[in-house]
């Protein structure tokens, strides 16, 4: 799977030399860098060759084949050029696989994180009502206000551009017509194991109360990625409670449940493959582990994770996923007789995802969004099964409906 760090991202190429100009005018991370437009590779001056260099390595980073990077860059062709190539001399120029080069050749299909077939449409647990402190607003509106403000840094008209870009985007993730959001809680299936002798584990049907975990005390492990900086906080930063971290600004929460997990590390990367569409909803990235192993952080931040990562050393917030018992699973009964998380394991193994054992692997993880200030839980979804992922569709959908109840609070208060 392609690294988020940027200087994974330019390699060794011309690109390389842009990486100081790229941090002045904003473009400080790889999803950000890869929406850019003619226009802007223009404004900051490209020269041709860069440009081809831009379109090829986003490309690559789609499709998980970063490690042709420098090769193909080199190589002075262009993307339409290289793709024009035989599979024959993909290999003999570029020593690229076979199986690498169906990737490569297929450009209608980069790593995704679709489901088997069996699986594409699975029936949801969604419990809960909407009600005052944890409410969620019931209309959809424009995205338009913050996408203004995070391309700030972008001239007039690729800003339009890119506006309608995202706004598109976020189209395309909306829930469709005719689906039912019954709640703000979700899980995946509870599917019957070893034909129905082994029960799936209960999962709660109310959201946690926001009263638990506004007081829970984290520890910053790592910052939010941008160009050059260092790969974790260098002196280990006092804990804070959690309430700070989402009193300016809502929050998607990942809670992580092994960061060295295969699983684990294609949820996050797909989630934070779609920062610009969360950055232009206002809504902040930040994952959470309930263990600390530095080795495993470095590993797993910004390779997989350009977001915050927190240490939850009270494991808190796992509490609060599992109505206040840690939610956990056997790795026989909740793996191996558990075709649901198997197919899990087949999404991520297919995504070209690397993996290790460390770490403690069977206190189940899921996922918040928690609005501003003290508004509460706006959707939280526990993973009842190894690999569970919290739809991205949901996610934005919630994040959505969020911003446009913030922007009608804000609009009260002016009237």
């Amino acid at each position: 799977m392609a690294s988020f760090s940027v200087e994974d991202f330019v390699g060794n190429g011309v690109l390389k030399e842009l990486v100081q100009k790229l941090l002045e005018d904003g473009w400080d991370d790889v999803p950000t860098l890869k929406v850019m437009s003619s226009e802007d590779m223009a404004a900051i001056n490209m020269t041709q060759r860069q440009k081809d260099a831009m379109e090829i390595r986003s490309y690559l980073h789609d499709r998980a084949l970063m490690q042709y990077g420098d090769k193909l860059e080199a190589s002075g062709k262009c993307l339409p050029e290289l793709l024009s190539l035989s599979s024959g001399d993909l290999s003999a120029q570029f020593g690229m696989k076979r199986g690498h080069i169906a990737r490569f050749t297929d450009r209608t299909s980069a790593c995704a994180e679709p489901l088997p077939k069996p699986y594409n449409q699975p029936a949801r647990k969604m419990t809960g009502t909407e009600s005052g402190n944890n409410s969620v607003s019931k209309s959809f509106g424009s995205v338009n206000s913050k996408m203004k403000q995070s391309t700030s840094k972008l001239s007039a008209r690729s800003s339009m551009d890119y506006e309608k870009s995202l706004e598109q985007s976020l189209a395309d993730f909306k829930i469709k017509d005719g689906y039912v959001f019954k709640g703000i809680v979700a899980s995946g299936p509870a599917e019957p194991r070893a034909c129905g002798c082994v029960q799936p584990p209960a999962v709660v049907d109310e959201v946690a109360p926001y009263a638990f975990i506004e007081n829970i005390s984290v520890e910053k492990l790592a910052p939010e990625y941008k160009i050059g900086m260092e790969r974790l906080v260098k002196t280990k930063a006092p804990p804070m409670k959690a309430v700070e971290l989402w009193r300016d600004k809502p929050a998607v929460l990942l809670c992580i449940r092994r960061p060295g997990c295969i699983m684990c590390r294609a949820e996050a990367h797909q989630l934070y493959a779609k920062k610009p569409m969360f950055d232009a909803l206002g809504i902040q990235l930040i994952a959470v582990l309930h263990e600390y192993i530095e080795s495993e952080v470095k590993d797993f931040w910004p390779r997989y994770w350009g977001g915050v990562v927190l240490y939850d050393r009270e494991r808190q917030f796992f509490k609060a996923l599992g109505g206040g018992e840690l939610l956990k699973d056997k790795f026989i009964s909740g793996f191996i007789l558990n075709p649901r998380a198997i197919a899990n394991y087949k999404r991520a193994k297919a995504m070209g995802i690397k993996q290790n054992f460390k770490g403690e692997g069977e206190i189940k993880g899921g996922l918040f969004i928690i609005g501003r200030g003290k508004s509460g839980i706006a959707y939280q979804f526990i993973e009842r099964n190894f690999g569970d992922w919290a739809p991205v569709a949901e996610v934005i959908d919630i994040c959505s409906k969020l911003q446009n109840q913030q922007q009608s609070q804000e609009k009260s208060i002016k009237i």
